[in-house]
């Protein structure tokens, strides 16, 4: 069952009109959100002032966003909207129609520019389950321990980078490995296609480069 302190509950109810208003965003957006979005509650503000952990170098609050949906499914650009007018670290929790619940983040840093925007790094999520089978570790002693604490979590085996000395690598490394991974399926579709021999031998000794560099 997932549980926050009850120190950490706000319970503040947020038109979803408020996301876009102010937004140059296409019909489709703002269509989707009247379509898809029923209902979008800030349930629970996790910071220095509500739990009992020190503050983070990077993260200053963890704000939590319950959404519920009037169908099945939530297209991601809602979630990638929100994330980028919010100035803090989201942790989405969307219901379904139908009673089951996911549990959605998305890593991002501050911005290098200075502002207090933020950059979308990738986005993970649990499989739809039952209320009561939810379940999210709330470790960490200050607030960056318990964001990375909460991404990897809601990650699982989406993270591949145990050897990583921060969460930030580990989603870099994560990353750079699927993209050779696309990278190496593009190489090997190529050859199957190739009919010269030796174009065929330059590509497999390429593949096998971008596997060594993958392992």
């Amino acid at each position: 069952m997932l549980t926050f302190p009850k120190s950490t509950v706000f319970g503040r109810r947020i038109p979803k009109q408020k996301f876009y208003e102010h937004l140059e965003v296409s019909g489709e957006i703002r269509k989707i959100f009247v379509e898809q979005v029923r209902l979008i509650t800030w349930a629970n503000k996790l910071s220095v002032n509500t739990m009992n952990i020190a503050p983070g170098a990077e993260v200053t609050e963890i704000e939590v966003f319950h959404i519920k949906l009037t169908g099945m499914a939530l297209d991601q650009r809602v979630l990638t909207l929100m994330d980028k007018q919010i100035p803090y670290h989201i942790l989405f929790l969307l219901e379904r129609s139908d009673g089951l619940y996911q549990m959605a983040v998305t890593y991002k840093e501050a911005s290098q520019t200075g502002s207090s925007a933020f950059q979308l790094k990738q986005s993970y999520h649990t499989e739809w389950m039952e209320q009561d089978a939810l379940s999210l570790s709330l470790d960490g002693l200050d607030l960056d321990a318990l964001y990375e604490t909460i991404v990897r979590s809601i990650a699982g085996n989406a993270i591949t980078a145990p050897e990583a000395d921060s969460l930030k690598e580990a989603v870099e490394q994560t990353q750079e490995r699927e993209k050779l991974a696309r990278e190496i399926e593009k190489l090997r579709s190529k050859m199957k296609k190739e009919k010269r021999l030796a174009k065929q031998m330059e590509i497999r000794r390429e593949i096998q480069r971008l596997e060594a560099k993958k392992e």
